[in-house]
This record gives C-alpha cells, structure tokens and sequence, in this order.
C-alpha cells in the first residue's frame, strides 16, 4: 500500500513538470510565435507526453520493459485522448468561448485523471519494478531483512553511532591513541 501511494505521488509530481512544459510550450507557440491554436496544442502535448512517459517509466513505474512497446500503448492511449480533448478544447473555446488557458488546464487535469491508470495498469502491468533502481532497491531491502533476522543491528537513517548512544567501546578515539 505505501508502495503505491509513493508511487502514485511519484507520478503527480512528474505528471506537474510534464503539465509545466506542456503550458510553456502552449502560451510561447500561441502567444509568442502566434502559430494556430490547435497546432500549438498538439506540440504542446507531445512534448509533455514524452517527458511524462520518459520519466514515468523509469522512476515512477521503475519499467525494463519493451520501449517501444510501451510507447506504442501510450500512442494508442493518445489515439483516443488527442482527437478528444482537441475536440473539447476547440468546442469549449470556440462555441463556448471559454478561455483557452482554462480550457487547456482541464484537458491536462482529464489526461492526469486517465493517463495514470493506464499507465499502471495496461502499459506497465506486467513489467512495475523490473528495471535496475527497482533491483537495487530490493537488494538493500532484502540486506536489512537478513541483518534483522541475524540480529545485526540495522543503521537507520544517516544516524551516526555516538547520535544514536551505540558505541564501540573496542574502538579507541585519537586523542587515546595518542597517549
């Protein structure tokens, strides 16, 4: 459970950076350069889908999966989300004349609230914890269980011996040494 819940705020943090790049790169297009609305947010977002998927993969969902595999579940995911929220977008602001901005930030809170599950479930499923930080961090966890089981005790932290009233009365300081 606790896995999951940093994992999930794993996400959401990069899925913000993702959001920041995606916003960014929108308002430069569209304010700055003054290219079409819809083109600036189709770059936009493929700009923030890769950063989102590069960085998920690897320390949100700790992936050794098949790239382009995955990359081609992400796709399919886009398949689906692009041309609707580019149909929202274009509706809300056009038909509606909502504010573009308001519109883009609940297409990216509707692509936070689907993208996730798909991600977890459909295109990492199989393969969560497999790549070489998930390995390390098994190892490290297993070490603790074993010097827990052997009654070793465990360091906790960045605690050093004398913090935590361990001390080694076999080990003489330098002042005594000298002496």
């Amino acid at each position: 459970m606790k896995k999951e819940v940093l994992r999930t705020i794993k996400y959401l943090l990069i899925a913000a950076s993702a959001g920041i790049i995606q916003f960014v790169s929108f308002t430069l297009m569209n304010e700055l350069i003054g290219w079409n609305y819809w083109i600036s947010y189709l770059i936009a977002l493929v700009l923030s889908v890769i950063w989102n998927f590069t960085f998920n993969r690897k320390y949100t969902f700790k992936s050794a999966s098949n790239v382009p595999k995955a990359m081609a579940l992400v796709l399919a995911y886009y398949c689906v989300f692009t041309p609707l929220s580019t149909l929202n977008e274009h509706y809300l602001t056009t038909k509606l004349g909502w504010n573009e901005y308001l519109v883009t930030i609940i297409n990216m809170l509707l692509n936070l609230a689907t993208e996730f599950p798909f991600q977890r479930f459909v295109v990492f499923r199989k393969t969560l914890d497999t790549n070489e930080i998930a390995r390390r961090e098994r190892e490290r966890e297993e070490a603790r269980a074993k010097e827990l089981a052997e009654g070793a005790p465990v360091p906790s932290g960045d605690t050093a011996p004398e913090a935590s009233g361990i001390i080694n009365t076999d080990q003489k300081s330098e002042t005594e040494i000298k002496i």
